[in-house]
């Protein structure tokens, strides 16, 4: 069982990939399921032990070990930690799509982000109002721009928001043909 940073990132190594939180539909194991740390009592203020712990992380191991761990979403929409050496042999292969086969929203989105780090509210504020999109729909283009890995949350450790940029920006040395 997880308990601490060090015993998150041996499980990340381990299974190669997690999601943060458990997922029926998801084939991967879950920090969620595999943390031994308190929840919330009841009756007790904010999120908990747990939760808190495995939020802080999701950020905290791909800030810490970026050659070893990446954070992203896959197919399905989950969010999870995974184990570079399965990003660039496995994952990166299967999962990249060329950002002129999305939508619309997401290519505009995406040309926003190839220019500079935008942070999600800014970034959807512009995109909202350029467009008229719903906030639905631009959530619905930048979680397609993340599993089709076109852009990734940036990794710097002092980012407490989501600062998105492209994913060959913070990985070019995974294979990107964009």
């Amino acid at each position: 069982m997880i308990r601490t940073f060090e015993d998150a990132y041996e499980f990340v190594i381990e299974v190669k990939v997690c999601t943060i939180f458990g997922s029926k539909k998801s084939p991967y194991p879950s920090l969620w399921d595999n943390v031994d740390l308190p929840d919330r009592k009841k009756g007790e203020k904010g999120w908990g032990q747990k939760v808190t712990a495995i939020w802080k992380w999701k950020n905290e191991l791909p800030a810490t070990y970026p050659n070893e761990i990446f954070y992203g979403k896959v197919a399905g929409g989950d969010a999870v930690l995974m184990e570079m050496g399965h990003l660039r042999e496995t994952h990166y292969p299967a999962a990249k799509e060329d950002v002129g086969k999305l939508s619309s929203l997401a290519q505009q989105i995406y040309g926003h982000v190839k220019i500079e780090p935008w942070y999600t509210g800014d970034l959807r504020k512009l995109v909202m109002e350029e467009t008229g999109c719903t906030k639905s729909r631009f959530d619905t283009a930048l979680k397609a721009l993340q599993i089709s890995l076109n852009i990734v949350r940036s990794n710097h450790p002092d980012e407490e928001r989501d600062r998105w940029v492209t994913f060959g920006e913070l990985y070019p040395e995974v294979p990107n043909p964009s």
